[in-house]
């Protein structure tokens, strides 16, 4: 839905149509859920050159991570929720309690309502249908706010969004910083928000005004640790698929520094260097296999990265620009100071700094003193780190001897924690997100317990005790009145 005067005013009217069809039942069967996730798949299909060609304009995306990353994991998504939607929405049986003895309990999962997508450029199909999965999949209404920023992936989906899902449920919204904020200013019952923490901070902020739930994808300084254990050809292509393979490092789970020891850096090194070439040749900035980065302004941010004084001095390989095609080559850095720019923001883009340390356990004492991110990675075959990898470092999420890897198994969640995002979604995660897991407990007449009533009685007391702490013994004391403390250590029901 575009519109040349999109306002508080207009806003207000789409919501209130949306939650006429939400209130009216629509969204809540299966069939309809069904329908929607069908309608995506064959939107992938119907328009996927149309969508290639669209990401080719906004970024200069290779066919193939378009073909992949984008059409082929949304389309994995809706499968997968196609598959498993009835068992979804069934209710799920718990055991009741025997306070609340004759009784039988569940969950019932139920949609919440209106809900709020913004997306981000990076992936801007992607990341602006999947979490529309999980919004139809749980029998919500949608608006999703594309990225202004990749405005070709923008115009298609507000042009293909109404012809292939129910306009009357889902609807796209495009423009900048007025109609987000137009959005903003409604009451929503979830708002999903992808991209950077300066822009997450202004959507929490607007949405603690009506206590509206928010779940933040935002990202970080995705640590990369590697041991001289290590299947070192196996490792580095890994590193780079992860690192430059997405997006051209404009991924929010790439890599964004590697640590590793003095002894092996020259090792790892020379491997990167080689499978650089191998991968995208001698001039990378003619290399058909990278993405261009998305603007000026992004160019700009990463050049002054590798302006700064203290940082120039250390590129060891790549480097090179043209701000013309708006590209950068894959491009390593050796020992940058800790308190340079490059190693005090999120990169996000084709420059990989690495950092060295005398031992390989010295970096997680590193990587904890940091803000948590949202990926961590470690190549190593040692078991004993491994563990003490996985214990003791705090991440969105963690994939060992791979990276980025975990994006794609769908009975893993995916999110940030601390400053690299709330809440997490992929496979039932994207349903339980867009759902109110409402508590229900089934009671018949029968069995009334009259200790709950007035008056009250130390004897009632003691039974009520009892039921509460779920202790069979000690019910069983109060009810034929032996001691109080026989039966107190009994706490099982």
């Amino acid at each position: 839905m575009a519109s040349n005067k999109f306002d508080v005013e207009a806003t207000t009217l789409m919501v209130e149509e949306l939650r006429g069809t939400f209130n009216a039942g629509k969204t809540r069967s299966y069939e309809w859920r069904v329908a929607q996730l069908k309608g995506i798949i064959k939107m992938m299909d119907d328009r996927e050159q149309e969508i290639i060609e669209a990401l080719r304009l906004d970024l200069g995306k290779p066919e193939f991570e378009s073909a992949v990353y984008e059409i082929g994991m949304l389309k994995s998504s809706c499968a997968r929720a196609l598959k498993e939607l009835k068992h979804w929405m069934m209710p799920e049986k718990v055991k009741s309690s025997i306070v609340a003895f004759p009784s039988s309990a569940e969950i019932v999962s139920e949609p919440l309502g209106a809900v709020l997508i913004i997306s981000a450029w990076n992936y801007p199909i992607l990341l602006s249908l999947d979490p529309i999965v999980g919004a139809v999949a749980a029998g919500n209404v949608a608006v999703l706010k594309p990225s202004e920023i990749a405005p070709a992936s923008s115009s298609l989906l507000a042009k293909y969004v109404p012809e292939y899902l129910d306009s009357s449920a889902i609807r796209v919204v495009e423009g900048g910083v007025p109609e987000t904020t137009a959005l903003l200013d409604q009451k929503w019952d979830k708002i999903f928000y992808t991209g950077n923490g300066r822009v997450g901070r202004i959507v929490m902020a607007a949405a603690v005004k009506h206590l509206t739930p928010v779940v933040l994808e935002l990202g970080g300084k995705s640590p990369v640790i590697v041991d001289s254990d290590v299947n070192l050809k196996v490792a580095v292509k890994r590193i780079i698929a992860g690192k430059w393979g997405l997006n051209n490092g404009q991924a929010c789970i790439s890599a964004d520094y590697i640590i590793t020891t003095k002894d092996f850096v020259p090792k790892l090194v020379d491997s990167l260097k080689h499978q650089l070439e191998k991968f995208y040749g001698i001039n990378p900035l003619e290399s058909k296999d990278l993405s261009r980065i998305v603007n000026s302004n992004h160019f700009d941010r990463l050049t002054k990265l590798l302006d700064e004084e203290k940082v120039s001095s250390k590129i060891i390989h790549g480097g090179q620009s043209d701000r013309a095609q708006l590209k950068i080559a894959p491009t390593i850095l050796l020992d940058v100071p800790e308190d340079s720019l490059i190693m005090s923001e999120e990169i996000f883009g084709p420059l990989l700094p690495i950092l060295t340390v005398d031992r390989l356990e010295e970096s997680f004492d590193f990587i904890r003193s940091r803000s948590k991110p949202l990926a961590a990675y470690l190549f190593t075959n040692r078991k004993k780190l491994k563990d003490e990898f996985v214990r003791t470092i705090s991440a969105g999420g963690i994939a060992i001897n791979d990276i980025a890897l975990h994006l794609v198994v769908p009975s893993l969640p995916y999110g940030g924690v601390g400053e690299s995002g709330m809440g997490s979604y992929h496979g039932k995660f994207s349903f339980d997100v867009f759902s109110h897991k409402k508590s229900v407990l089934y009671r018949s007449f029968v069995a009334d317990a009259p200790a709950r009533y007035p008056p009250y009685s130390q004897g009632k007391l003691r039974l009520l005790k009892a039921l509460v702490v779920g202790s069979v013994l000690a019910v069983i004391s109060a009810l034929i009145g032996l001691p109080e403390h026989f039966g107190s250590k009994d706490k099982s029901a």
